[in-house]
This record gives C-alpha cells, structure tokens and sequence, in this order.
C-alpha cells in the first residue's frame, strides 16, 4: 500500500486525507517513481471544490519529482535508479509513489522540489505561448507574471527573442523584471499603465491570472484573436476568447527542452514554499491565495 492525498468529498481544505491505496504500476512506455516531491497547482484546489470532475473520490497531482523504481514495457530511456520528473495523466503524483506517462532526466543543477515544480507551468507557457504564435520582435503582455505559469511564460516568451510586459502586485514588480519583463501593477487603471510604457499597444497577451482583464487585453491587442487565457473559462466564452487547456494538444516536448535553457542559466523556476505531503491543506490555503512567488510543492519523505 502506498499513502496518497485523496478527497472523497467536495469542500474546503479540511476535506483533504492521506490514505492508504493499492501501489500503482507502469503501462508500456511509462515509468514508476519514488516520489520525493510533488508540485501544487490551482487546478488541485478547483478539482477539490468540485469545479471540474463530478466523480469522488479523488486523487490528486499531475506533476512529480522522484527516483525511477520500476520500468513499464518497453521503456529504454531511463533505468532503475535515476532521477526524473514528468507527468502523471493519472493524476495521482501527490503519493509516495506515481506512475509518468511523460518524463525528462532532471536537470544536474536542480533537487527534486525544484524539478517537480517544472512540468505543469512550463507546459502550459509553451502551450499558450505556441498558440498565440509569440516569436521574435512581437510585445507580449502576460497578465499574472509572477506565479508559476506567469514566470514561466515570461521567461521563454524573451528566450523567443519578444518584448514582454508583466502584470504584478507592486510587490512583485523587482522580481518580474529580473524574469525580463517590464512591469505593470494589475487592477484599475491598467490599460492606460500599459500605453504608457507600450504606447502603440501589444501584438498578443496571455491571461494567467484570470482576473477579469480580457476586455482590457481585447483593447490593447486590438482583437480576441490575439489574446488566450489559461485561467478564466468563463470570461473566453463570453469575450471570444480562446481558452488554452491540456487537452486540446500538450506540449509535451517542453519538458525535454527545459533542461538545456535552465543548465545555461536562462530560465528558472523558484519555489515558493515546500510543505511535507501531511500538510497538503495548508498548501491548498496558500494555494488559493494566489500571491505566492513560483511554485508551492509537497515534498514527500
């Protein structure tokens, strides 16, 4: 039996458990891993208020770092012993033990909280930024660059050779600009902050926030063809947005590609706090908060 965060009923954080379930075992082409940490995503808080899937129980992660302990059919990349990171489809990383699907070598300069912090927010940057078609000489404006997926984005959208404007609280707005962006502060206001610094407009944005701003975002790029959104579904409907989602075409490749940039020192991802897998409410608190710097992860003893 191997212990794993699970809820069987929809609700606050206190909903939360760690129990005990039959070990999980590799398909063809995955691997099993001895998880050593476990990154945290809104998605994790919004499936436990019963925003996404209706069925229970269920359980939790879609992203993990650990130590290979058992290969399924087929698989000749990696071997027993090293040291991964990648995706679980399952959705059941935040355990002692989760089966990939997808997974990269973790990079030699990164431990395992830094590495499982890596998949979900540098897959759904190079997802957005892909589809938007962000390339060199475009401004980009990111709304929400100081979190996970923000910081990700910034950052390989100025590796793509763009201008990038990041939306942050005043707070984050040092840290944003060693991301590369030039920061602008969210709320009221926000169409004449960015003119002022961008004064023909933007050519596309990307909402990682999903604070209500594509109208805002319509405004400056001229068009909703222009803007996609990862966070807000509702406002995408409403606006004509495209709304960027896992499931309409990973970029899986990203995670292979990721080491390279972070070994040269031109991308990083921070981790803003790290939680042992029995306090998992509490990271989903943080979590929801939405203020932290980077990524929250579970570290798993």
């Amino acid at each position: 039996m191997v212990k794993a965060a699970r809820f069987s009923r929809f609700g606050g954080p206190e909903v939360l458990e760690i129990v005990d379930l039959p070990d999980p075992h590799p398909g063809p082409g995955e691997v099993r891993i001895a998880v050593r940490a476990a990154g945290v995503n809104p998605s994790d808080w919004k499936k436990r208020q019963g925003l996404m899937d209706p069925e229970l129980p269920q359980t939790l992660g879609y992203e993990a770092a650990g130590v290979v302990d058992e290969l399924g059919e087929g698989v000749t990349d990696t071997a027993v012993g090293d040291r991964v990171f990648g995706f679980s489809t399952e959705g059941a990383a935040q355990a002692e033990l989760a089966v990939l699907s997808y997974y990269a070598p973790i990079p030699p300069s990164l431990d395992f909280p830094a590495a499982a912090a890596l998949p979900a927010a540098v897959e759904t940057a190079t997802r957005a930024l892909d589809q938007l078609g962000v390339q060199n000489g475009a401004t980009a404006l990111i709304n929400g660059a100081s979190g996970g997926v923000g910081s990700a984005a910034v950052q390989l959208a100025v590796e793509r050779g763009a201008r990038v404007i990041g939306t942050a609280s005043p707070a984050n707005h040092d840290y944003v600009r060693t991301l590369g962006a030039e920061p602008v502060a969210y709320g009221e206001g926000l169409l004449d902050r960015v003119r002022s610094v961008a004064p023909n407009g933007v050519d596309l944005a990307l909402d990682v926030a999903g604070s209500g701003v594509l109208p805002e975002l319509i405004d400056l790029t001229g068009s909703p063809d222009h803007v996609i959104t990862v966070a807000d579904f509702a406002g995408a409907q409403e606006h004509g947005v495209r709304f960027s989602r896992g499931d309409s075409g990973r970029a899986l490749h990203s995670i292979s590609e990721i080491g390279d940039l972070i070994e040269s020192g031109r991308f990083s991802l921070p981790v803003a706090q790290t939680f042992p897998l029995a306090q998992i409410a509490e990271a989903h608190r943080l979590s929801e908060q939405g203020h932290a710097r980077g990524k929250l992860v579970l570290v798993v003893a």
